[in-house]
């Protein structure tokens, strides 16, 4: 299968280029640098050229903040280059992977989230995503749009890169690292988000899916599973989310259930807490 990644050079992108190529899979890594999909014509070229089987879109402009300051720019990223790599796959014939995200929905209800629940982004990035994941199913029906949620990996700018860079800085005995404790979700390595991409495009499943690593967890109780883990010695204390104010509104409850995945025997997400230990074992230190 000859498979066209967006986003290729991205935290999620790597991994998938990574699992589909290590599958057997004909790879065509695309990122910003190769062309703007927020462009029509272009994206419609580079799918005209390359005829992929599948497109996997994990192109996004995930900077929830910066989206909250930037409407225009986080519905055309998110939004419009959605609809136009749907519409590209649509032209060669191809099926599409659209990655989403769990800030589509509110986060106020007190169980995990089916794919069948309502949606009700509190944030211009949940409002960017959801308008994107309906412009996808609008142009081909055969689509795939799977949201996840707490996404970490290889990145300087992922929460444990961060933890762990300000838990060196404040170190033993300094001021404790404050993070916020009234919010729920499930950590999920990229890489294992991979592998179920990878499990899930050769198939015509098509619909919305869930797909997180298995159970929850709050940030400020993964913090401090990050700090053991390393071996680190810091003080951590929780906090609000009100004494932690942000720009943009975060979901308070972000735990998704992979219902549509696990009923038809297409889960292969483990416990986080698994994962997190195998992403650990890799490495010495995280990015």
């Amino acid at each position: 299968m000859k498979v066209l990644v967006t986003g290729a050079k991205g935290l999620l992108g790597r991994e998938v280029c990574r699992e589909l190529g290590a599958g057997g899979s004909e790879v065509v890594p695309v990122d910003l640098d190769d062309v703007d999909l927020c462009e029509r014509e272009p994206t419609l070229r580079l799918a005209t050229e390359a005829r992929p089987d599948a497109v996997v879109h994990c192109a996004a402009w995930t900077d929830v903040d910066a989206c909250e300051a930037d409407p225009d720019r986080a519905f055309r990223v998110n939004a419009v280059a959605a609809r136009n790599a749907a519409l590209a796959a649509r032209r060669v014939g191809a099926k599409i992977l659209h990655v989403s995200t769990d800030y589509i929905f509110s986060g106020r209800e007190p169980g995990a989230y089916r794919e069948t629940d309502p949606v009700g982004p509190l944030s211009v990035y949940g409002a960017s995503k959801e308008a994107g994941e309906r412009l996808v199913r609008e142009q081909t029906p055969d689509h795939f749009v799977l949201r996840t949620a707490w996404l970490y990996g290889d990145s300087p700018r992922c929460f444990p890169a961060t933890i762990e860079r300000l838990a060196r800085q404040y170190g033993p005995g300094g001021r404790p690292l404050r993070v916020v404790d009234d919010q729920r979700g499930t950590p999920t390595w990229s890489r294992e988000l991979a592998r179920q991409i990878a499990r899930l495009l050769p198939t015509e499943a098509f619909g919305t899916y869930h797909a997180t690593a298995q159970g929850d967890t709050t940030w400020y109780l993964f913090a401090r599973r990050i700090i053991a883990s390393l071996g680190l010695a810091c003080e951590v204390e929780p906090c609000t989310t009100a004494e932690f104010p942000r720009p943009a509104p975060r979901p308070a409850n972000s735990v998704l259930d992979n219902l549509f995945l696990r009923v038809q025997g297409l889960d292969v997400l483990q416990p986080w807490e698994g994962a997190w230990e195998e992403y650990v074992a890799e490495r010495t230190s995280l990015p």
